[in-house]
């Protein structure tokens, strides 16, 4: 197999729209569990209802004939977001689940070019935003190295790096379970936590 060339975002780009939506798909898998930590502590939010979207979305990967109304689950999705009053924390990262998802959505619904993109620098500002929060430095110099050092920041690029990998291959049945158990990642999403 031929090593694939250029940088991470070129790559990016360069898959077909199904194999950027397997990639979208493994990284809200792995952002799943901190929605479901938040509602888990705030009693906000409905974790089985963005895990079913998210479902039906591996089912359109897997079942090309399926048929499903993704204009409606966007409707879902929009009311499965954290209370518009809520700025905490666990309220941003469970946000970023859902624009995540939405922005996977939009490229289910029609056209959206950037997506892929948007929803890698997503699940990687959650990373950063928890390093900040987690290491409490106040220099901006410092930070951005304890951030680009940081072990959750390695394990995500690792990880959007496998994940990229394994979609620019030919998605076939097996492929496809691949990418999703990799996104599963055990349950621990990219800030190291278990909703569980």
């Amino acid at each position: 197999m031929s090593q694939p060339t250029g940088g991470f975002h070129q790559r990016l780009q360069a898959l077909a729209p199904r194999q950027q939506q397997a990639f979208m798909a493994a990284l809200c898998e792995r952002l799943l569990p901190n929605y479901a930590l938040y509602a888990k502590m705030t009693g906000a939010g409905n974790p089985a209802g963005v895990k079913a979207i998210l479902d039906l979305v591996w089912e359109q990967l897997s079942v090309r004939e399926a048929r499903i109304d993704f204009e409606r689950q966007a409707e879902k999705l929009a009311e499965l977001e954290p209370p518009s009053d809520d700025d905490s924390f666990g309220a941003r990262r469970a946000m970023e689940v859902v624009v995540a998802l939405a922005s996977l959505l939009d490229t289910l619904r029609g056209d959206s070019p950037d997506a892929v993109l948007e929803v890698s620098r997503i699940s990687k500002a959650g990373v950063r935003a928890f390093i900040e929060l987690a290491e409490g430095e106040e220099d901006a110099g410092k930070l951005a190295k304890l951030v680009r050092e940081h072990p959750l920041m390695a394990d995500e690029n690792d990880f959007q790096d496998a994940v990229l990998e394994a979609a620019e291959g030919p998605l076939d049945p097996d492929t496809l379970k691949a990418i999703r158990r990799l996104g599963r990642n055990d349950g621990i999403s990219n800030l190291g936590l278990e909703a569980g």
